[in-house]
């Protein structure tokens, strides 16, 4: 393959992601390592990226990398700044310093909210790709992950949102707690997820009673691993969308993630009697890295 243009990176807690790009803008290849932040001490950044991009490198010059997501955080590669919302999506980019001179790296910046306190790395690329397509997008974003958010949308800026720990509880509770005994690593039971949602839509308060029930379900034999499993998770989005009620309530919705929780969420807010868009949260991640691109070679 001849040298990439430019290169995208997509570097979360767990997982790190890139891609070459031509100077049209289209990938050429991608690539894939499990090297996450929570893996890698600050100076091991850039020897885990080289090692993922080498073959991508010319001789001469220095390729340009453009990385988003926690690679930017406090605990990550350099801390990049934070844009106060409301805002567009931060096109302010933070260079580092390499000693490989065949790459020059910048960094996105997160955004922050003051009140409530809370802040995004990562998620504001996909939404600054979703809103290069759809400039005139008014409504809320909903992008599950281990620490979900819900985003309000206007005019093309970022008025404010939530962070819930959904995903994170929930591994917590399957592997830590006593419903360890009744989970597994695999097992789904569509059904069980749909029950355990609507209970939740429908008395979020109640949920933490319920819990132990799932536990003692199995123990008299009158539930299987996938359908503890679905039920569980079922509980915690549903108690999840019936606490951001005021971002999806007479809202546009618009489910950004990978596919398996954007179509666990979308029938949740079906549930809700909220039809939504659903986008794959890779292919809005690296539009908005080439959409940063294209605004830092205009600068």
């Amino acid at each position: 393959m001849t040298s990439p243009d430019w290169i995208a990176v997509d570097w979360g807690t767990s997982n790190l992601r890139v891609w070459a790009i031509d100077a049209d803008g289209a990938p050429l290849e991608t690539k894939f390592s499990e090297d996450g932040m929570n893996k890698l001490a600050p100076k091991q950044f850039e020897e885990a990226l080289i090692g993922l991009i080498e073959p991508w490198l010319a001789p001469q010059g220095a390729t340009e990398v453009i990385a988003c997501g926690m690679v930017g955080s406090r605990q990550g590669w350099l801390e990049a700044p934070y844009k106060s919302a409301p805002c567009a999506p931060p096109v302010e980019l933070t260079e580092v310093a390499t000693r490989d001179k065949r790459i020059n790296v910048h960094i996105c910046a997160g955004i922050s909210q003051a009140d409530p306190p809370d802040v995004m790395r990562g998620e504001e690329t996909q939404i600054a790709g979703l809103l290069a397509a759809q400039p005139d997008f008014c409504g809320t974003v909903c992008l599950p992950g281990t620490h979900s958010k819900w985003v309000k949308i206007d005019a093309g800026q970022i008025l404010g949102f939530v962070t819930f720990m959904t995903g994170e509880i929930y591994e917590l509770l399957a592997t830590r707690s006593v419903l360890r005994h009744s989970m597994g690593a695999s097992g789904w039971d569509s059904a069980a997820y749909q029950q355990g949602a609507s209970e939740a839509l429908h008395d979020p308060v109640a949920v933490d009673a319920v819990l132990f029930g799932l536990r003692a379900k199995s123990l008299l034999g009158n539930q299987t691993i996938g359908q503890a499993r679905a039920r569980l998770s079922g509980l915690l989005v549903g108690m999840e969308v019936a606490g951001a009620r005021r971002f999806w309530q007479d809202h546009e919705v618009v489910v950004i993630g990978a596919a398996d929780p954007a179509r666990h969420y979308a029938d949740v807010l079906q549930i809700a009697g909220v039809s939504c868009a659903v986008h794959d949260a890779e292919a809005m991640c690296l539009a908005g890295l080439q959409f940063f691109r294209r605004r830092l070679a205009r600068q």
